[in-house]
């Protein structure tokens, strides 16, 4: 069945249901981990990017962010940009430095 906005829920069958928030979840998903077009590096974006790209908690996103994530995290704001490839080169120098 081809849906558009003004299709009703009601109309669509669980099909068509499970379908749309599949392409829904593709698209939330996506969104997370970004190439720039232009030089290639890839950024996540707020606490919950920290939280996909480390495998943390909210609480523990904050904690990287505020102390040795500091260097690769962009903030103006309410707005969150975290530099995978630094945040990644941060983090082993972190583990292996102070924690061992």
């Amino acid at each position: 069945m081809i849906f558009d906005e003004t299709t009703p829920i009601a109309a669509l069958t669980v099909g068509d249901l499970k379908e749309l928030l599949r392409e829904l979840k593709l698209d939330r998903s996506s969104a997370t981990v970004k190439p720039n077009q232009g030089n290639g590096k890839r950024y996540v974006y707020g606490l919950k990017g920290i939280q996909s790209l480390f495998g943390c908690s909210h609480l523990t996103a904050q904690r990287y962010k505020d102390t040795f994530l500091a260097p690769a995290v962009m903030q103006q704001g309410r707005k969150i940009v975290i530099d995978v490839e630094a945040a990644v080169e941060l983090f082993k120098t972190h583990k292996d430095g102070n924690n061992g």
